[in-house]
Formats: structure tokens, C-alpha cells, sequence
């Protein structure tokens, strides 16, 4: 009954991009959904590198429910495929241009192609005055999902940072706090959410399982925890059981640093210890590297005690290569 009371419109359309050198033109699908009754804006984005499908089926599955079951209030924006070009090619880049989207914010409607797509994106999301933002990716192989946040020294706002902390716990996922000595600095500093942090907009990152498929169960990990935080929001009616991504209680509702170290001294074959989401102690040998002839080159251990999040996305190792990727349980 109360359902029927609700109002609300669902908007589809698209923002042109470029026109191709055949005249045709490439857009950006944009999504929205308006409650007749005010209250907080929300963005969802996917698919800023080609090669992370996932973002986009969460985004289409929030929609389908939305149109099941209304918004009590509030609006839902969304462009569900910022990376077209690569995703027909399974790229990470935009292919044409060989340029990183999510290392071109706030963009440059002057610049670089990657930098023009970004300023489009960035001017649309901003113009709305968002609530939240949530940038939906996918990382490396078997990865488990997790919510990652922007490293607190390069978030100067601590008001801002208090807000993307407090929206990470409602994730329900494992929290991350990225660090800023796993990225160039002129890397960091143009990627999406931490331009729309330096605008006052909280944002974060869900990682969502491994990129290149389309993993169902990590989906409906990403519709739940999206759910969570629509429920806080009291944009949709309270979730009996707020979802929480099953973990260990020594990493629950921690905030727990990134790190993709050791990495491998050799060349090799990388044969993998353990598995995403083994809690690991300091030390403990995690991979072996083999040479062609089946002979052991390295073990690699752990620099500390750790969740491990994910593989590599080759088992072929370089000297320099990062073998995994950890989440350090500090004290």
C-alpha cells in the first residue's frame, strides 16, 4: 500500500562523448531516479577502466529493484559505463588514447580525450550537489570485495574524512584505507574521488571481486552493501539485517592499510600459498616462485600480520612484480 503512495520518474539518456571519424557518436549512458519527495542525492559509477564489468550489473540490478519497490525519498544518479571504448576491447585504458579515465579528473574540457570524458562526468556528477558518491570497481584475480578509501593524509578535510568513514562501515564490506606510496602522486591526486573529496563531496571506492567476468555472488554483495547505504539514508524502507560481508572478527569493522608488498625479487612462476581472505601472521610464507626447470627461486613472506585480498592477475613473475595484495591488521 504504501508503495502505491510513492511517486517517482526514471529517466534514461546519454551524454555525447566524441564523434567518430564514421560521424557516428559515442555517449555515455546516464541513469536517474527522482523521488517527488526531496532528500539525499546519491551517485553510483561504473566501469571508469574497461576491463571492471561488474560495477555496471550492480548498477542495473539497484535500478531494477528501484523500480520494484520506490524511493521513499531522495534521488539516485548514475553513469554505469564511464569507459565504453575499453570495455568493447577488455581494456583497462581508453584504447584510442591509451590514457588511464580514473588518472584524468577533474578533467579539462580543453584537454586530452580522457580528460574532456572526465570534465563531462565531473561537471554532471558536482552540479547535483551529491550526498555520496560510490565509485564501483573490480581488482585482481579471486579478489575478496572490499570498500577502499582515499589515504587520510591526502584528505585534508577531516570533517569530509569523518563522513567517508562513517559511509564505509554501512558498506559492510572490509574497509581499506589506500596509500598514497602505492601510486605515483600525480596519480592519486587525479583520480575521481579524491577530486570530489577536494569538492567536499564524500566518495569511496567498492572493489567488487575480480575484473574481466562477471562474478554473480560478488553482484549481489555489491546490491546489498549499495542497499545498506540506501537504507541509512532512509531513501529505502530499513533493511531487517543489514548485509555484512562474512570475515574474520579480528578484521571487523577495522580500518586496515593497503599494501602490495613484498614483491618478487626473481623471474618466474608464481605458485600462491594461501588464498584471498586467509588471515595471515607476519612472516609466514605466502607464495613460492619456480624457474622453468621446476627448481625453487624465492619464497616470499609476509611483512605483517595481514587479510590477503587478492592475487595477481598472472602467475608470471618479474623482478618488482607485486605477487598479492594485503590488508595490514594493525594493533
Amino acid at each position: 500500500m504504501q508503495n502505491q503512495e510513492l511517486s517517482q520518474t526514471v529517466k534514461y539518456s546519454f551524454i555525447k562523448i566524441l564523434t567518430a571519424s564514421d560521424l557516428s557518436s559515442r555517449r555515455l549512458p546516464l541513469m536517474e531516479i527522482k523521488s517527488s519527495n526531496s532528500g539525499p542525492v546519491v551517485w553510483l559509477t561504473g566501469c571508469v577502466h574497461g576491463d571492471e564489468l561488474g560495477g555496471v550489473v550492480v548498477i542495473q540490478e539497484i535500478f531494477k529493484k528501484l523500480r520494484k519497490y520506490p524511493l521513499l525519498k531522495g534521488s539516485i544518479y548514475s553513469f554505469p559505463l564511464m569507459n565504453p571504448i575499453g570495455l568493447e576491447t577488455a581494456s583497462r585504458q581508453i584504447t584510442i588514447s591509451k590514457e588511464d579515465l580514473n588518472r584524468s579528473f577533474p578533467g579539462n574540457k580543453n584537454g586530452s580525450l580522457a580528460e574532456r570524458i572526465a570534465a563531462k562526468i565531473f561537471a554532471t556528477i558536482t552540479e547535483t550537489n551529491p550526498t555520496l558518491v560510490l565509485d564501483l570497481h573490480n581488482d585482481w584475480k579471486q579478489s575478496i570485495p572490499y570498500t577502499l578509501i582515499d589515504p587520510a593524509e591526502v584528505i585534508k578535510c577531516q570533517e569530509i574524512y569523518e563522513k567517508v568513514k562513517t559511509f564505509s562501515k554501512i558498506t559492510g564490506f572490509l574497509i581499506i584505507n589506500d596509500q598514497k606510496e602505492t601510486y605515483k602522486p600525480e596519480h592519486i591526486e587525479r583520480t575521481l574521488t579524491i577530486n570530489l573529496i577536494k569538492n567536499g563531496i564524500p566518495s569511496l571506492s567498492l572493489e567488487l571481486g575480480e575484473s574481466y567476468v562477471v562474478n554473480e555472488k560478488n553482484v549481489e554483495y555489491g546490491v546489498r552493501s549499495i542497499s545498506n547505504i540506501l537504507a541509512y539514508l532512509g531513501m529505502i524502507e530499513p533493511i531487517n539485517e543489514f548485509f555484512v560481508y562474512p570475515l574474520s572478527e579480528s578484521v571487523r569493522g577495522k580500518i586496515l592499510d593497503y599494501s602490495n608488498q613484498p614483491s618478487s625479487s626473481t623471474s618466474g612462476i608464481i605458485r600462491f600459498m594461501v588464498k584471498p581472505g586467509d588471515i595471515i601472521k607476519k612472516g609466514q610464507p605466502v607464495a613460492r616462485i619456480y624457474n622453468a626447470f621446476g627448481k625453487l627461486r624465492e619464497t616470499l613472506r609476509t611483512l605483517h600480520d595481514t587479510i590477503v585480498l587478492g592475487y595477481s592477475d598472472s602467475s608470471v613473475a618479474f623482478p618488482g612484480t607485486p605477487v598479492m595484495a594485503y590488508g595490514i591488521i594493525k594493533e
